[in-house]
């Protein structure tokens, strides 16, 4: 082996062992952090997650589409609260707020198309104003009189889809109206907390890399593996706030619905989200009482976009949590559940 081989091979070696003791480092960060976060006390360590069951029915939609849908609390109730959870999440998602209200109040709960145990819907069907008559489907099927609609998140811009479809049935058939977490439009101008320039980027290749993830959806999900650290970290960080006293269990419950959402789904509906634009819909609202609630750390969708959807709504009463962020109704259920017992109070006085 030459001189200049030699040197080579150690350059390479160097750069291979560099690289390798980064990869290394990042790994032992990554599982000191998880680690740490692990280790905090946990209070929900013994909450009944997912086991909160209610009656269970089916539900076939005009298109075809079998839907799973769950009634709970007193049958008899004069009030039904229709509840619509968020992307990439399912009915389980308002555990807190089941339990709440199970005792006094009429529930219906179902998965949205794609999502829990519903069917898959097609990717041409992927969208806000079809979920918007899948809500109508599920109101005429299930509710038998007047009722309060309560969004997360893409289950908030379901809601405003079925505003803009059906406003006749706001004020007489839905009296009260809860978006928790949610936008009425102008997604795709997100920063993610990022800077402007790196923001600007994302959001340039983010539809391509999501499209390119879809179609390679089988191959993802076999990588999403049950318990990962990055999935742990990416779920305690972008859907908790500040407070460094989140339960595990409770991460490890919102990221199992997370990674129960096939990838192809989470490209199905992704565009979907971008393209969402209701803020002309949100007069519908006006007559009823309406809830906005919203944590200050949102990243997905700021409070900026809960403000502009109170600046619609006049007559809203708007509630910023603090140290808060997208899964508020997991992460904050006691100030969530107020509201909504507020605002079933309200409607009550109406």
């Amino acid at each position: 082996m030459t001189t200049t081989t030699r040197r080579r091979v150690g350059i390479a070696g160097a750069i291979v062992g560099a690289a390798s003791a980064g990869v290394a480092a990042a790994a032992l960060a990554k599982r000191y952090a998880v680690g740490r976060i692990r280790l905090r006390p946990d209070l929900d360590a013994n909450e009944p997650f997912g086991e909160l069951g209610g009656t269970e029915h089916t539900l076939t939609t005009s298109d075809g589409k079998a839907l799973h849908v769950e009634v709970d609390g007193p049958h008899d109730a004069p009030l039904t609260i229709v509840f619509c959870h968020g992307y990439c999440l399912n009915l389980e998602s308002w555990h807190y707020q089941r339990k709440d209200l199970r005792d006094t109040h009429r529930m219906v709960l179902w998965d949205q198309r794609s999502h829990g145990r519903s069917q898959r819907g097609a990717a041409d069907d992927s969208t806000i104003d079809r979920l918007g008559e899948d809500l109508a489907e599920v109101i005429e099927r299930f509710v038998p009189g007047p009722c309060v609609l309560v969004g997360h998140s893409m289950g908030g811009m379901t809601i405003m889809a079925l505003a803009d479809r059906y406003p006749e049935l706001f004020g007489d058939r839905i009296q009260g109206v809860a978006l928790i977490a949610t936008s009425a439009g102008k997604l795709a101008e997100l920063t993610l907390g990022l800077p402007a320039l790196v923001s600007k980027v994302v959001h340039k290749v983010a539809p391509t890399t999501v499209s390119l993830l879809g179609r390679r959806g089988a191959l993802v999900d076999r990588t999403r593996h049950a318990g990962s650290d990055i999935a742990f970290l990416m779920t305690r960080y972008m859907g908790f706030g500040d407070s460094r006293n989140i339960s595990p269990t409770l991460v490890d419950f919102a990221e199992s619905m997370i990674r129960g959402t096939p990838t192809e789904v989470v490209a199905d509906f992704y565009p979907a989200l971008m393209n969402h634009d209701k803020l002309s819909a949100l007069h519908v609202l006006d007559p009823v009482p309406t809830a906005i609630v919203v944590g200050d750390k949102d990243w997905l969708t700021p409070p900026d976009h809960s403000k502009a959807m109170a600046e619609a709504l006049p007559k809203a009463q708007l509630t910023e949590v603090p140290d808060t962020s997208h899964l508020i109704q997991l992460e904050r259920p006691g100030v969530v559940n107020d509201a909504l017992r507020d605002l079933i109070k309200r409607v009550g006085q109406e």
